[in-house]
């Protein structure tokens, strides 16, 4: 091999070096992150106090009863469970349909009004604890990412290390 053949090697491994150690520490920074997050959401699920009525929910949701939302996966049951009576209670109508009926009423319409006034809160509720749940993927997402990272550094050093040139006294 000539000189710059080296040369370009030396590069190429402290380039990949470089960005594997980069990527290895990023890796468990990302990890910390989504843990955290995670913790986080607990925490305020937690906060809330949810709890799954111990009967009288649909078979799909059964698995649930007496259970405390503390979870991204719980937080969408709930959400769902929500949903459901929501529709009861309305018909089937989102919130924007009771406002457009209240209003082409003229508005005076009490048993409208307080229909509109419950899927406001049931959807608002709802809305909140898919949030929650979209908030749960996301942490599984960036712990996904942190360990692939953290892997893929890893590599990329180790290729760096062994493009790396060797003198009589290193092996």
């Amino acid at each position: 091999m000539d000189g710059s053949h080296r040369g370009g090697h030396r590069r190429a491994g402290a380039l990949l070096g470089t960005v594997g150690a980069a990527l290895a520490v990023a890796g468990p920074v990302m990890l910390l992150r989504a843990r955290s997050g995670r913790k986080e959401i607990r925490t305020e699920l937690a906060a809330q106090k949810i709890t799954f009525p111990d009967h009288g929910l649909p078979a799909d949701l059964a698995p649930y009863a007496g259970r405390r939302v503390e979870t991204g996966p719980e937080a969408h049951a709930y959400a769902e469970f929500i949903n459901g009576n929501v529709a009861l209670a309305t018909g089937g109508r989102t919130y924007a349909e009771i406002t457009a009926e209240l209003h082409a009423t003229g508005g005076d319409d009490e048993k409208l009004a307080k229909l509109r006034q419950t899927a406001f809160m049931g959807q608002s509720l709802r809305a909140s604890l898919m949030s929650a749940y979209q908030a749960w993927h996301l942490t599984t997402l960036v712990a996904g990412l942190g360990a692939a990272l953290t892997g893929l550094g890893v590599a990329l050093v180790a290729t760096a290390d062994a493009l790396a040139p060797r003198s009589p006294d290193r092996p």
